[in-house]
C-alpha cells in the first residue's frame, strides 16, 4: 500500500487517482499508524513552505515521516520535495524535516534573465544526470509539467535530474537513500509521470 499524507495541503486526490488507474493500492491518510504500515510514502505539497511544515508539526507528523524515511520509500512531491531539504527561505527562515542536504530559495534569485516569469509553470524536459531506479520506464528528455516559484539549490550530490529554464538549471529530482524528490508532478505529467509512479512503487 501506497499511503498520501494528508495534512491539509494539496490536492490529494488526483495523485490517488493516477496511483489506482496504474492499479495500485493507494490511501489518503493523516494518521501515523496507517504511514507506519504502508509500504511506501508519498509526501505531496502546494503553497508555503512555512504553513506546511506548520501543519506537519500539527498533526505530529514529523517523527513519523523521519523514523519511516529510514525504513521505506518516500516520495516528495513539489512544496513536499521542498520539505524535505534542510531549510527554505520562503517568506523568512523555516526549518526542513532534514532529510536531503540543501535549501530551498527563490528562483527568481538566481535568473539572469529577469524577463522570464516566476513561478516557473508548464511543461519542461528533464534531464537526467544520474541514473536512479525511479527513472526505469523514463527517458533522459521527457517532459514534466511544474507549477512553482521556489527551488532546491546546493543539492548537487543528492541530484537526479534538472530542468533548464532560462539559465538556471532548475533541480527536478533528487535522492538520498530511501528518500526520493519530484519537483514537477507526476500525477499531471501524463504518461511519462504515470511511469515514474510506477517505478517508485517498484522500489
Amino acid at each position: 500500500m501506497i499511503a498520501i499524507v494528508d495534512y491539509g495541503v494539496g490536492n490529494l486526490f488526483s495523485l490517488q487517482s493516477s496511483l489506482r488507474s496504474l492499479g495500485l493500492e493507494a490511501e489518503v491518510t493523516g494518521e501515523a499508524e496507517r504511514l507506519r504500515s504502508a509500504d511506501r510514502i508519498i509526501l505531496p505539497g502546494v503553497g508555503a513552505f512555512g504553513d506546511a511544515r506548520a501543519r506537519l508539526d500539527g498533526a505530529g507528523l514529523v517523527p513519523v515521516l523521519l523514523e519511516e524515511a529510514e525504513r521505506k520509500p518516500l516520495l516528495g512531491i513539489c512544496l513536499g520535495m521542498q520539505l524535505l531539504f534542510e531549510c527554505s527561505f520562503e517568506y523568512g527562515e523555516h526549518p526542513g524535516l532534514g532529510l536531503i542536504p540543501g535549501e530551498v530559495a527563490f528562483l527568481g534569485e538566481d535568473l539572469k534573465d529577469k524577463a522570464l516569469k516566476v513561478p516557473h509553470m508548464g511543461w519542461n524536459s528533464l534531464e537526467i544526470v544520474r541514473d536512479d531506479p525511479l527513472f526505469k520506464y523514463f527517458g533522459d528528455g521527457e517532459y514534466v509539467y511544474y507549477v512553482h516559484s521556489f527551488y532546491a539549490r546546493n543539492c548537487r550530490d543528492s541530484t537526479l535530474g534538472v530542468s533548464r529554464y532560462g539559465d538556471a538549471a532548475v533541480t527536478g529530482a533528487v535522492r538520498r537513500g530511501n528518500v526520493w524528490g519530484a519537483q514537477f508532478h507526476p500525477e499531471k505529467s501524463g504518461d511519462a509521470g504515470l511511469r515514474l509512479l510506477r517505478a517508485f512503487a517498484e522500489l
